[in-house]
């Protein structure tokens, strides 16, 4: 298995009367209500194999004839009909937002004025705006993202990443600016899957970004062996972690000893490993409302 480093030089009115209370906290962005649950009989973990540190590490079963064959219509390209609910449509659009003086293109879905909540989502290489964007790939865990978003009165970006590089991730750092402005006190979460990763990583030094952040997830991505010396690191921003035991892009161990190393010093982390997932099972595993809700109740 390779093993990469890092350089950097639904309508309706949406439950809400769910929507959540932000409270303004003195050192740092607003904590939220935690999300009410959206179809989480079909996108909650499975079978847990093993669970230890109170349930911080979790190792999740993971079976592709059930997980992917089963629950897809057309394998990796169209989900069954009941893990997507598409009236959610209707709150998201296109736009091109300024970051330094020029355009990032991002999917939105929801209201991006004062928004309970902010997740932005970074695709790995190959990608762009529209893999966050869809609804039937990789078992509708967009689509229920974007749910949740609506849902709970929040609001959910995924950007076109111009570069996996220093200025790549100054266009996520503007980003977060953004939409800190958008939604005053509110809470960002910055998720990064494959290579997008190392835009996670880059934003992590960025300490403007960071104070702005409620918490960073990375999904199968690579390992910053020089996290420690991060902005996000000396802030103690809580970090999710989730992996495949099989994957061959980046390793699992990599990252579970990244998480034993956080653990041993007391740092808000969480690692979902998923036994025999590949590389690609975190994007399409990962409960996002578990995740999210962790986040905000650190």
């Amino acid at each position: 298995m390779a093993r990469s480093t890092l350089s950097f030089g639904r309508f309706g009115v949406p439950k809400a009367v769910v929507f959540m209370t932000a409270l303004v906290l003195a050192h740092g962005p607003a904590r939220a209500e935690t999300l009410q649950p959206f179809k989480d009989e079909l996108f909650s973990y499975g079978r847990v194999l093993e669970s230890r540190d109170g349930g911080d590490w979790l190792t999740v079963d993971y079976d592709e004839m059930r997980d992917i064959n089963g629950r897809d219509e057309v394998p990796e390209r169209r989900v069954k009909r009941p893990y997507v609910s598409l009236g959610v449509k209707r709150f998201q659009e296109n736009e091109t937002v300024d970051v330094g003086g020029h355009g990032l293109d991002v999917f939105r879905v929801g209201t991006p004025q004062n928004a309970a909540f902010t997740v932005i989502f970074l695709h790995g290489r190959g990608g762009d705006r529209r893999l966050g964007a869809n609804d039937f790939s990789f078992g509708g865990n967009f689509n229920r993202l974007k749910n949740l978003a609506v849902d709970n009165g929040g609001v959910y970006y995924a950007p076109s990443a111009r570069s996996f590089d220093s200025d790549g991730a100054a266009d996520i750092a503007g980003l977060i600016d953004v939409v800190a402005r958008r939604s005053p006190g509110r809470p960002i979460i910055l998720s990064c899957a494959s290579m997008g990763s190392f835009l996670c990583w880059g934003v992590s030094r960025d300490a403007k970004a960071v104070a702005n952040l409620s918490g960073m997830m990375i999904m199968g991505g690579a390992t910053d062996p020089d996290f420690m010396k991060s902005a996000a690191f000396a802030r103690k921003l809580p970090l999710f972690l989730s992996h495949g035991s099989a994957d061959k892009t980046y390793m699992a161990d990599d990252q579970a000893a990244l998480y034993t190393r956080l653990r041993k010093g007391k740092y808000p982390t969480r690692f979902v490993l998923f036994q025999a997932g590949t590389h690609g099972t975190p994007v399409r595993m990962t409960d996002w409302r578990d995740a999210i809700n962790w986040i905000l109740t650190r």
